[in-house]
C-alpha cells in the first residue's frame, strides 16, 4: 500500500493524467479535517493507495458520507463509492472508517483535527474500484436462503392475507431489519476464511427471519439445508458481527438459534 501524503497544505490528486494542485491555505478556517482514501483503478497498472483531502468542517455535513461528497463534488470526481438514502436504511454506504465496518451516511466525522479519518472499502472483498466492493457472491448466497415466504398449501386464495399473531409477530423484531449492508460478514474471521461455503452472519440472520416466521411452511427444509459443516456451523461465535452492526442487530444470536433448531429438529 502506497500513501501519497502531501505536506504544506498543498493537495494533489490525478484527474485523466492531468495534475491539479490545491492549497488550503486560502481556506479562512481552522477547522481542517484531513480523509485518507483508499484509491484503485483497476484499468490502470497503479498499485492502491491513499489519497488525502483536506476538507474544511464548516463548509461540510456532520457526516461521512457528507465528506465524501464534497470531495467527489469540489475535489476528485473519479472517487468511487456507492450512497443512496443517506438515512441509513439502503446499506450502499458500507466500509471501512477507522478500521471500523459502518455506513458512512450514520458516522460522524471525527472532530479531532490531529487525526486524519481513514476510509476502507470493506475488509477482504474484491475491490471494483476504490471504496466499490464486490458483492457478487454475497448476493448469490442470499438468493440461495430463498428469502420468500414458501407455502406448501396448493388452494391460495391472492386476495386473502396470511394471518399471523402480534407474538409470531414479535419474533421476527431484531431479523427483518437487516439492510444487507454486509458489515458484518466482512467482520468475520469465518467469512474471510470460506466465503466460498460458509454464508456469513447477514445471510444466515436473513435465513433465520424465514425459519423464525409463523406463515412460512418449509421451515424444517430450509433447516436441512443448512445441516452441514459449513454453512452455519462456520461460524465459531466471534462476535465481531454484533459488535459492527450499524443496525445494532444481533447476527450471532441468531446463528445460535439456526443451531439450536437444527439440533432439535434431529432429536
Amino acid at each position: 500500500m502506497i500513501t501519497k501524503i502531501f505536506s504544506n497544505h498543498i493537495f494533489k490528486y490525478r484527474n485523466k493524467n492531468l495534475f491539479k494542485f490545491i492549497t488550503t491555505s486560502s481556506i479562512e478556517s481552522n477547522r481542517i479535517k484531513y480523509f485518507e482514501v483508499y484509491r484503485w483503478n483497476p484499468e490502470g497498472n497503479e498499485k492502491p493507495y491513499t489519497n488525502t483531502y483536506p476538507i474544511d468542517l464548516d463548509k461540510c455535513g456532520p457526516m461521512v458520507l457528507d465528506a465524501l461528497n464534497k470531495i467527489k463534488s469540489e475535489y476528485d470526481s473519479t472517487l468511487a463509492f456507492r450512497r443512496s438514502c443517506r438515512e441509513g436504511i439502503c446499506g450502499s454506504c458500507a466500509m471501512n472508517i477507522d478500521g471500523q465496518n459502518t455506513l458512512a451516511c450514520l458516522t460522524p466525522i471525527n472532530n479531532d483535527l490531529k487525526l486524519n479519518q481513514k476510509i476502507f472499502p470493506l475488509p477482504h472483498m474484491y475491490v471494483i474500484k476504490d471504496l466499490v466492493p464486490d458483492l457478487t457472491n454475497f448476493y448469490n448466497q442470499y438468493k440461495s436462503i430463498m428469502p420468500w415466504l414458501q407455502r406448501k398449501d396448493k388452494n391460495i386464495n391472492p386476495k386473502k392475507e396470511f394471518i399471523q399473531s402480534k407474538d409470531d409477530r414479535k419474533k421476527l423484531d431484531g431479523l427483518y431489519e437487516c439492510i444487507l449492508c454486509a458489515c458484518c460478514s466482512t467482520s468475520c474471521p469465518s467469512y474471510w476464511w470460506n466465503s466460498d461455503k460458509y454464508l456469513g452472519p447477514a445471510v444466515l440472520l436473513q435465513a433465520y427471519r424465514w425459519i423464525s416466521d409463523s406463515r412460512d411452511q418449509m421451515t424444517k427444509e430450509r433447516l436441512e439445508k443448512f445441516n452441514d459443516s459449513f454453512k452455519v456451523y462456520r461460524c465459531h461465535t466471534i462476535m465481531n458481527c454484533t459488535r459492527t452492526c450499524p443496525k445494532g442487530l444481533n447476527p450471532a444470536k441468531a446463528i445460535a438459534n439456526i443451531k439450536r433448531d437444527i439440533v432439535k429438529q434431529l432429536i
